[in-house]
């Protein structure tokens, strides 16, 4: 067992590797290609036997990290820690789990292949994939891989699910971006109130870098810029993309809201329905009192998908967006209960 194992109290064991990703290298914002890689093997995990295991792939959620994702925090058990103790509980099989580097200088990158950040959707699906199937004792197929995460990484489960069909069998979204009709205006008009402070959105990104300290209305400005930079995407240059309003009024482009809709899951099932039928299991939760509403996009997508015949399994709890990571002892038996096992 290595250090970082036993300082989380796993059976398993925890390994931080390097990735360096041909998708990321040289974006405009110059986020670094080389990432950190998260992946967790189980209690017997023999590198040299025969056994091979299906992966979990969890993506963090916007403004986190590997490190975020993996850090003890007092009073809390993360998503390695989860995984570990359903294992030796036997509540779930014998699985990896690979937690993958998403975050940009502006908080996120959606896990989207956008012109401005990189080729985050290639990088997880061709890069991370390719280095892990390499390295460890995969079950390297659709069969043996699923996708997972909460709020960002919620919504990032869904689309690389819908976008890249045969890549996983089943996926699980805990509080996922979701019907963004409902989840994103709301956030508007206080990122226009902001931005029209700032001569350009680099001067208030520049502004934001430097306080040690942020009021909340600079926290909402930015994530709109995040997903602005995923959804909205201009050209291969440094802050260029398009915000869906206009940065003088605040009144809302439609041009460019409907190139946000196109990425929003719940607007996606009937052309992504062949992706969808594929899977094994579709996995939604979202709290009732969530803070974005992210609990009526999780309801809107379910009834579509169950609409157009496709079974989902959806749950609903008594919480808000925060902390609630416990939900990932639902999650992660579900999904390696449908996955191959060697």
């Amino acid at each position: 067992m290595n250090e970082l194992s036993s300082l989380l109290g796993l059976r398993g064991t925890l390994r931080i590797d390097t990735i360096d990703s041909p998708a990321l290298r040289d974006n405009p914002l110059g986020d670094p290609s080389t990432r950190p890689l998260a992946v967790y093997t189980p209690p017997g995990y023999d590198a040299e036997g025969s056994q091979r295991y299906p992966v979990l792939y969890c993506l963090h959620g916007y403004t986190g990290d590997v490190a975020a994702l993996v850090g003890a925090r007092a009073w809390e058990t993360n998503v390695v820690q989860w995984i570990d103790r359903l294992i030796a509980n036997e509540t779930m099989p014998a699985a990896m789990l690979v937690v993958v580097d998403g975050f940009t200088r502006l908080g996120g990158s959606q896990y989207v292949d956008s012109v401005h950040n990189g080729a985050y959707a290639t990088y997880t699906v061709r890069d991370v994939i390719g280095q892990v199937d390499a390295a460890y004792r995969t079950i390297a197929a659709e069969g043996g891989r699923a996708v997972l995460g909460k709020s960002s990484g919620g919504f990032g489960a869904l689309h690389l699910a819908l976008t890249y069909p045969g890549t996983f069998a089943a996926f699980a979204s805990h509080s996922g971006d979701a019907y963004f009709r409902y989840a994103h205006p709301r956030s508007f008009p206080s990122a226009q109130r902001t931005l029209e402070q700032f001569p350009s959105m680099q001067a208030f990104v520049e502004e934001f870098e430097r306080r040690p300290k942020r009021p909340q209305h600079f926290y909402e400005t930015i994530e709109m810029l995040g997903y602005a930079a995923a959804y909205s995407p201009l050209e291969a240059r440094a802050f260029a993309f398009a915000l869906p309003f206009d940065r003088a009024t605040g009144a809302l482009d439609q041009s460019v809201w409907e190139r946000w809709l196109a990425y929003d899951p719940c607007e996606r099932v009937k052309e992504g329905y062949a992706a969808l039928a594929r899977l094994r299991l579709r996995y939604l939760d979202c709290g009732r009192r969530d803070e974005y509403g992210l609990d009526i996009g999780a309801r809107v997508f379910t009834q579509r998908c169950r609409e157009a015949g496709l079974e989902v399994r959806h749950e609903e709890f008594d919480d808000d967006h925060r902390n609630v990571g416990y939900r990932y002892a639902v999650s992660l038996p579900a999904l390696a209960d449908v996955l191959d096992r060697a």
